[in-house]
């Protein structure tokens, strides 16, 4: 999952400033320093996501985030689409993923990570709901859940047909995927909670996941809340050290990177 709004500042040098007063305080208090990683493969998911599949593995629970860096330019957020290979996908949505979508194979990306609190399996059929970004860490949660067994459904949603990514792989790992778009160009026109809502009434489902904007993990919360299921909510927010140090994701008292960013609710 890439995180958009984070992406609206000005590149800055990784050292300049505040900012990398915080981040080497925050490498140097944990011990964890950027390791740099040969991307393998681009793939283009539509006209504005690309994901990057660098050389190597991670040990990491879906949801989990990595901090990218790019030397002299700035560090940003993204979840994990993959672990094994390490796979970031990514919206060119600014000015450092911009950079990032300049990158060919064979080129680096320093990564910290992985950071935070990823989702856990509940018992019986899942039902991941995905909007526009958030289709990222769902895709491997997808991974993981098909591999231990369970059935798995996939609303997923967009503005438009030509914003969707994917659908092909979600289906490749033997899930059920529901398309939604606004304006009804391709699958049903509307939103993926929407979709989601109708599928309740159709499905056995054990638990909601979802990633996506604000707003609508807003209404997934209050579909779970209905139909009295445990959900897990994946949230976006501003991050600067990822490690809980300089507070920026603070939200409701709590920290976005360090408590999340997956928080649970029944």
């Amino acid at each position: 999952m890439q995180h958009p709004r984070r992406d609206n500042e000005a590149p800055q040098p990784f050292t300049a400033g505040t900012r990398g007063q915080v981040r080497t305080a925050s490498r140097i208090a944990t011990g964890m320093l950027p390791v740099a990683h040969r991307i393998a493969q681009v793939r283009v998911e539509n006209q504005s996501v690309r994901s990057f599949v660098l050389e190597g593995e991670m040990e990491a629970t879906p949801g989990q985030f990595i901090m990218a860096w790019l030397p002299g330019i700035d560090e940003k957020p993204f979840s994990l689409s993959c672990a094994a290979p390490i796979t970031i996908t990514v919206a060119r949505v600014g000015p450092f993923t911009t950079a990032l979508h300049s990158l060919a194979p064979g080129d680096r990306i320093w990564l910290r990570g992985p950071l935070g609190n990823g989702f856990s399996l509940c018992t019986g059929p899942l039902l991941l709901i995905a909007g526009g970004y958030g289709a990222a860490p769902l895709l491997f949660l997808a991974q993981v859940a098909r591999n231990a067994g369970h059935a798995v459904h996939v609303s997923l949603g967009a503005r438009t047909s030509a914003a969707l990514f994917f659908q092909e792989r979600f289906a490749a790992f033997g899930c059920a995927v529901h398309i939604a778009t606004d304006d009804g160009s391709l699958g049903k026109q509307g939103t993926a909670v929407e979709q989601a809502a109708e599928l309740l009434t159709k499905e056995r489902v054990g638990a909601l996941y979802a990633c996506g904007p604000r707003p609508m993990l807003g209404a997934v919360r209050n579909l779970a809340y209905t139909h009295r299921l445990p959900c897990q909510l994946s949230y976006e927010a501003y991050m600067r050290c990822g490690i809980g140090v300089c507070g920026s994701c603070a939200v409701d008292g709590r920290l976005v990177c360090r408590d999340g960013p997956v928080f649970s609710y029944r």
